[in-house]
């Protein structure tokens, strides 16, 4: 599974962000896949096209979830791209 990209896009002083980066690194800790954190209000087209949505969740650069980590889920994704 250490293939995967996991991003987390969100923005600083974010509450849910800060859950969602909390959940992701100690799931990706668990299971060797290297979590990258985006601030979307460094990139305007980021910022167009998620700002509303933070945080969200990509695996391999597409799309995965947004608003929080459904642990399940994110587990069953990371399974089914292996």
């Amino acid at each position: 599974m250490s293939a995967h990209q996991v991003t987390l896009l969100g923005r600083v002083d974010c509450h849910a962000c800060e859950v969602a980066k909390a959940d992701l690194e100690r799931i990706c800790g668990e299971i060797g896949i290297e979590l990258t954190v985006v601030d979307v209000d460094t990139d305007t087209e980021l910022r167009a096209e998620y700002g509303d949505m933070v945080p969200v969740i990509l695996i391999n650069g597409e799309e995965h979830g947004y608003w929080k980590v459904e642990e399940e889920r994110f587990r069953a994704a990371l399974r089914s791209w292996g």
